[in-house]
Protein backbone atom coordinates (compact mmCIF):
# COMPACT_ATOMS: atom_id res chain seq x y z
CA UNK A 1 0.00 0.00 0.00
CA UNK A 2 2.67 2.49 1.01
CA UNK A 3 5.58 3.78 -1.05
CA UNK A 4 7.13 5.16 2.15
CA UNK A 5 9.73 3.19 4.07
CA UNK A 6 8.85 4.02 7.68
CA UNK A 7 11.71 1.97 9.12
CA UNK A 8 14.00 4.83 10.07
CA UNK A 9 14.07 8.43 11.27
CA UNK A 10 11.28 10.80 10.20
CA UNK A 11 11.74 14.34 11.54
CA UNK A 12 8.65 16.42 12.23
CA UNK A 13 10.13 19.59 10.83
CA UNK A 14 10.21 23.06 12.34
CA UNK A 15 9.13 25.98 10.14
CA UNK A 16 11.44 29.00 9.92
CA UNK A 17 9.67 32.37 10.21
CA UNK A 18 10.73 35.89 9.34
CA UNK A 19 10.66 38.61 11.99
CA UNK A 20 7.17 39.62 10.81
CA UNK A 21 5.99 36.00 11.42
CA UNK A 22 5.63 35.21 7.73
CA UNK A 23 7.05 31.89 6.50
CA UNK A 24 10.71 32.23 5.55
CA UNK A 25 10.34 30.32 2.29
CA UNK A 26 14.01 30.26 1.15
CA UNK A 27 15.08 29.12 4.62
CA UNK A 28 12.41 26.43 4.76
CA UNK A 29 13.58 25.09 1.41
CA UNK A 30 17.23 25.12 2.45
CA UNK A 31 16.57 23.57 5.86
CA UNK A 32 14.31 20.85 4.42
CA UNK A 33 16.88 19.90 1.79
CA UNK A 34 19.66 19.76 4.40
CA UNK A 35 17.59 17.67 6.81
CA UNK A 36 16.41 15.25 4.13
CA UNK A 37 20.03 14.49 3.27
CA UNK A 38 21.08 13.51 6.79
CA UNK A 39 21.94 9.84 7.48
CA UNK A 40 19.00 7.58 8.30
CA UNK A 41 16.27 10.01 7.24
CA UNK A 42 13.45 8.11 5.51
CA UNK A 43 10.89 10.94 5.18
CA UNK A 44 10.03 14.39 6.48
CA UNK A 45 6.77 15.32 8.17
CA UNK A 46 5.25 18.77 7.84
CA UNK A 47 2.56 20.41 9.98
CA UNK A 48 3.26 18.59 13.20
CA UNK A 49 3.32 20.24 16.60
CA UNK A 50 7.00 21.02 16.06
CA UNK A 51 5.98 22.87 12.90
CA UNK A 52 3.70 25.12 15.01
CA UNK A 53 0.72 23.75 13.08
CA UNK A 54 -1.83 25.52 15.27
CA UNK A 55 -0.39 28.88 14.23
CA UNK A 56 -0.78 28.04 10.52
CA UNK A 57 -3.91 28.47 8.45
CA UNK A 58 -5.07 25.51 6.32
CA UNK A 59 -3.74 27.25 3.22
CA UNK A 60 -0.37 27.86 4.90
CA UNK A 61 -0.17 24.21 5.93
CA UNK A 62 -0.55 23.12 2.31
CA UNK A 63 2.00 25.74 1.27
CA UNK A 64 4.56 24.47 3.80
CA UNK A 65 4.09 20.96 2.42
CA UNK A 66 4.46 22.16 -1.17
CA UNK A 67 7.65 24.09 -0.40
CA UNK A 68 9.12 21.09 1.42
CA UNK A 69 8.23 18.66 -1.37
CA UNK A 70 9.77 20.95 -3.97
CA UNK A 71 12.91 21.37 -1.86
CA UNK A 72 13.61 17.70 -1.17
CA UNK A 73 12.77 16.43 -4.65
CA UNK A 74 13.61 12.76 -4.91
CA UNK A 75 15.69 12.68 -1.71
CA UNK A 76 12.80 11.42 0.42
CA UNK A 77 8.98 11.52 0.60
CA UNK A 78 7.03 14.07 2.62
CA UNK A 79 4.19 13.30 5.03
CA UNK A 80 1.75 15.99 6.18
CA UNK A 81 -0.15 16.03 9.45
CA UNK A 82 -3.89 16.59 9.32
CA UNK A 83 -5.33 18.32 12.37
CA UNK A 84 -9.04 19.15 12.01
CA UNK A 85 -12.29 19.09 13.95
CA UNK A 86 -14.52 17.19 11.54
CA UNK A 87 -14.53 14.71 8.69
CA UNK A 88 -15.39 17.17 5.91
CA UNK A 89 -12.62 19.55 6.96
CA UNK A 90 -10.16 16.66 7.27
CA UNK A 91 -11.01 15.30 3.83
CA UNK A 92 -10.60 18.79 2.33
CA UNK A 93 -7.25 19.41 4.01
CA UNK A 94 -6.05 15.91 3.06
CA UNK A 95 -6.83 16.74 -0.57
CA UNK A 96 -4.86 19.99 -0.24
CA UNK A 97 -1.89 18.10 1.22
CA UNK A 98 -2.02 15.50 -1.53
CA UNK A 99 -2.20 18.18 -4.21
CA UNK A 100 0.84 19.82 -2.58
CA UNK A 101 2.79 16.59 -3.02
CA UNK A 102 2.39 14.75 0.31
CA UNK A 103 2.76 10.99 -0.07
CA UNK A 104 1.37 10.12 3.34
CA UNK A 105 -0.79 11.69 6.05
CA UNK A 106 -0.33 11.76 9.82
CA UNK A 107 -3.80 11.90 11.38
CA UNK A 108 -4.08 13.69 14.73
CA UNK A 109 -7.22 13.17 16.82
CA UNK A 110 -9.77 15.98 16.47
CA UNK A 111 -9.15 18.23 19.40
CA UNK A 112 -12.74 18.27 20.61
CA UNK A 113 -12.06 14.63 21.53
CA UNK A 114 -9.66 15.98 24.15
CA UNK A 115 -12.55 17.82 25.80
CA UNK A 116 -15.50 15.52 25.25
CA UNK A 117 -13.98 12.12 24.49
CA UNK A 118 -15.16 9.92 21.62
CA UNK A 119 -16.54 6.52 20.71
CA UNK A 120 -14.32 3.97 18.92
CA UNK A 121 -16.61 4.09 15.88
CA UNK A 122 -16.01 7.86 15.63
CA UNK A 123 -12.30 7.15 15.22
CA UNK A 124 -12.79 4.36 12.68
CA UNK A 125 -15.16 6.54 10.65
CA UNK A 126 -12.65 9.41 10.73
CA UNK A 127 -9.71 7.37 9.47
CA UNK A 128 -11.80 5.48 6.91
CA UNK A 129 -13.17 8.67 5.39
CA UNK A 130 -9.74 10.28 5.08
CA UNK A 131 -8.15 7.10 3.75
CA UNK A 132 -10.82 6.50 1.12
CA UNK A 133 -10.88 10.11 -0.04
CA UNK A 134 -7.11 10.63 -0.22
CA UNK A 135 -5.85 7.19 -1.24
CA UNK A 136 -2.70 7.96 0.78
CA UNK A 137 -1.17 5.78 3.53
CA UNK A 138 -2.16 7.02 6.97
CA UNK A 139 -0.13 7.32 10.15
CA UNK A 140 -2.13 7.00 13.39
CA UNK A 141 -1.00 9.78 15.72
CA UNK A 142 -1.38 8.25 19.20
CA UNK A 143 -1.88 10.84 21.96
CA UNK A 144 -0.77 10.42 25.61
CA UNK A 145 -2.61 7.92 27.77
CA UNK A 146 -3.72 10.62 30.20
CA UNK A 147 -5.74 12.50 27.55
CA UNK A 148 -9.38 11.88 26.64
CA UNK A 149 -8.17 11.37 23.06
CA UNK A 150 -6.17 8.29 24.10
CA UNK A 151 -6.82 5.17 22.01
CA UNK A 152 -7.44 1.88 23.76
CA UNK A 153 -5.39 -1.19 22.84
CA UNK A 154 -8.49 -2.67 21.23
CA UNK A 155 -9.01 0.41 19.07
CA UNK A 156 -5.35 0.45 18.05
CA UNK A 157 -5.66 -3.18 16.97
CA UNK A 158 -8.74 -2.34 14.91
CA UNK A 159 -6.89 0.56 13.27
CA UNK A 160 -3.96 -1.76 12.55
CA UNK A 161 -6.31 -3.97 10.56
CA UNK A 162 -7.46 -1.01 8.44
CA UNK A 163 -6.16 -1.11 4.84
CA UNK A 164 -5.73 2.68 5.01
CA UNK A 165 -3.28 2.62 7.95
CA UNK A 166 0.44 2.08 7.32
CA UNK A 167 2.09 3.18 10.56
CA UNK A 168 1.62 4.37 14.13
CA UNK A 169 3.25 7.46 15.65
CA UNK A 170 3.09 6.31 19.25
CA UNK A 171 3.23 8.91 22.02
CA UNK A 172 1.47 6.96 24.78
CA UNK A 173 3.86 8.38 27.41
CA UNK A 174 2.85 5.82 30.02
CA UNK A 175 5.21 2.92 29.67
CA UNK A 176 2.92 0.12 30.86
CA UNK A 177 0.29 1.07 28.31
CA UNK A 178 2.98 1.77 25.70
CA UNK A 179 4.11 -1.86 25.91
CA UNK A 180 0.52 -3.10 25.66
CA UNK A 181 -0.12 -0.80 22.69
CA UNK A 182 2.87 -2.14 20.80
CA UNK A 183 1.81 -5.72 21.50
CA UNK A 184 -1.79 -5.10 20.39
CA UNK A 185 -0.72 -3.54 17.09
CA UNK A 186 1.87 -6.23 16.35
CA UNK A 187 -0.62 -9.01 16.99
CA UNK A 188 -3.27 -7.36 14.80
CA UNK A 189 -0.93 -6.73 11.84
CA UNK A 190 2.86 -7.12 12.21
CA UNK A 191 3.44 -5.33 8.89
CA UNK A 192 2.34 -1.95 10.27
CA UNK A 193 5.30 0.26 11.27
CA UNK A 194 5.68 1.29 14.91
CA UNK A 195 7.34 4.68 15.38
CA UNK A 196 8.21 6.21 18.72
CA UNK A 197 7.41 9.89 19.13
CA UNK A 198 8.76 10.09 22.67
CA UNK A 199 11.26 12.90 22.11
CA UNK A 200 11.91 13.17 25.84
CA UNK A 201 12.89 9.52 26.41
CA UNK A 202 14.12 8.12 23.15
CA UNK A 203 16.23 5.19 24.35
CA UNK A 204 13.61 3.90 26.79
CA UNK A 205 10.97 3.85 24.05
CA UNK A 206 13.25 2.49 21.31
CA UNK A 207 14.27 -0.64 23.21
CA UNK A 208 10.63 -1.80 23.25
CA UNK A 209 11.01 -3.06 19.68
CA UNK A 210 9.97 -0.22 17.40
CA UNK A 211 10.73 0.28 13.70
CA UNK A 212 11.69 3.94 13.70
CA UNK A 213 11.18 7.35 15.22
CA UNK A 214 8.91 10.18 14.12
CA UNK A 215 10.03 13.01 16.37
CA UNK A 216 10.38 16.77 16.23
CA UNK A 217 13.68 16.47 18.09
CA UNK A 218 15.16 15.07 14.86
CA UNK A 219 14.96 18.60 13.42
CA UNK A 220 17.74 19.44 15.89
CA UNK A 221 19.79 16.24 16.36
CA UNK A 222 19.03 13.95 13.40
CA UNK A 223 22.50 12.41 13.44
CA UNK A 224 22.43 11.52 17.12
CA UNK A 225 18.95 10.01 16.91
CA UNK A 226 20.06 7.95 13.90
CA UNK A 227 23.12 6.75 15.84
CA UNK A 228 20.89 5.84 18.78
CA UNK A 229 18.48 3.83 16.64
CA UNK A 230 21.35 2.01 14.94
CA UNK A 231 22.90 1.11 18.31
CA UNK A 232 19.55 -0.21 19.57
CA UNK A 233 19.06 -2.25 16.40
CA UNK A 234 22.54 -3.73 16.83
CA UNK A 235 21.80 -4.66 20.43
CA UNK A 236 24.72 -2.48 21.58
CA UNK A 237 23.30 -1.10 24.82
CA UNK A 238 26.62 0.41 25.88
CA UNK A 239 26.84 2.45 22.68
CA UNK A 240 23.15 3.36 22.88
CA UNK A 241 23.60 4.66 26.42
CA UNK A 242 26.63 6.68 25.34
CA UNK A 243 24.67 8.33 22.54
CA UNK A 244 21.70 8.97 24.83
CA UNK A 245 24.10 10.60 27.31
CA UNK A 246 24.96 13.19 24.64
CA UNK A 247 21.29 13.74 23.85
CA UNK A 248 20.05 13.99 27.44
CA UNK A 249 21.41 17.45 28.40
CA UNK A 250 19.90 18.93 25.26
CA UNK A 251 16.65 17.05 25.86
CA UNK A 252 16.53 18.48 29.38
CA UNK A 253 17.23 22.02 28.13
CA UNK A 254 14.51 21.78 25.49
CA UNK A 255 11.81 19.69 27.18
CA UNK A 256 12.67 20.06 30.86
CA UNK A 257 10.91 17.40 32.91
CA UNK A 258 7.83 17.30 30.70
CA UNK A 259 6.51 16.55 27.25
CA UNK A 260 6.91 18.56 24.04
CA UNK A 261 4.87 21.79 24.23
CA UNK A 262 4.72 25.05 22.35
CA UNK A 263 7.28 26.64 24.65
CA UNK A 264 9.52 23.57 24.28
CA UNK A 265 9.33 23.95 20.51
CA UNK A 266 10.41 27.56 20.98
CA UNK A 267 13.42 26.38 22.97
CA UNK A 268 14.24 23.82 20.30
CA UNK A 269 14.06 26.47 17.60
CA UNK A 270 16.46 28.59 19.64
CA UNK A 271 18.84 25.64 19.88
CA UNK A 272 18.57 25.08 16.13
CA UNK A 273 19.40 28.72 15.43
CA UNK A 274 22.32 28.75 17.88
CA UNK A 275 23.68 25.57 16.26
CA UNK A 276 23.43 27.18 12.83
CA UNK A 277 20.74 24.78 11.58
CA UNK A 278 18.22 27.55 10.86
CA UNK A 279 18.72 31.28 10.44
CA UNK A 280 16.21 32.57 13.00
CA UNK A 281 14.52 31.25 16.15
CA UNK A 282 11.35 33.31 15.61
CA UNK A 283 8.17 31.61 16.83
CA UNK A 284 4.61 32.69 16.19
CA UNK A 285 2.50 33.94 19.08
CA UNK A 286 1.21 32.85 21.49
CA UNK A 287 4.42 30.82 21.85
CA UNK A 288 7.16 32.86 23.53
CA UNK A 289 10.90 32.88 22.94
CA UNK A 290 13.07 31.31 25.67
CA UNK A 291 14.29 33.35 28.62
CA UNK A 292 17.95 34.28 29.08
CA UNK A 293 18.25 31.54 31.70
CA UNK A 294 16.82 28.98 29.29
CA UNK A 295 19.17 30.16 26.54
CA UNK A 296 22.17 29.67 28.81
CA UNK A 297 21.04 26.11 29.52
CA UNK A 298 20.60 25.51 25.79
CA UNK A 299 24.12 26.77 25.06
CA UNK A 300 25.62 24.47 27.70
CA UNK A 301 23.67 21.51 26.29
CA UNK A 302 24.73 22.28 22.73
CA UNK A 303 28.33 22.28 23.87
CA UNK A 304 27.85 18.89 25.56
CA UNK A 305 26.31 17.49 22.37
CA UNK A 306 29.03 18.95 20.15
CA UNK A 307 26.58 21.07 18.17
CA UNK A 308 28.09 24.54 18.53
CA UNK A 309 29.45 24.70 14.98
CA UNK A 310 27.50 25.62 11.85
CA UNK A 311 25.57 22.47 11.00
CA UNK A 312 23.75 23.43 7.82
CA UNK A 313 25.45 24.29 4.54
Amino acid sequence: MSSIDFNGIIPAIAVPFNQDYSIDEPELRRFSRWLAGQPGIHALMTNGHTGEVFSLTPRERAHVTRLTVEAVGDICPVISSIVCEGINDAVEQAAMAKEAGARGLDIMPPHHWLRFGFKPEHCIDYFTAIGKASGLPLVVHVYPAWTRASFSCELLAELARSPHVAAFKIGTREMNKYARDLKAIREADPTKALLTCHDEYLLASMVQGIDGALVGFASLVPGLIHELLEAVRAGDLKQAMAVQARITPLKDAVYGGGEPTGEAHGRMKAAMARAGIIRSATVRPPTHAPSDKELRAIDEALLAAGLTVQAAA
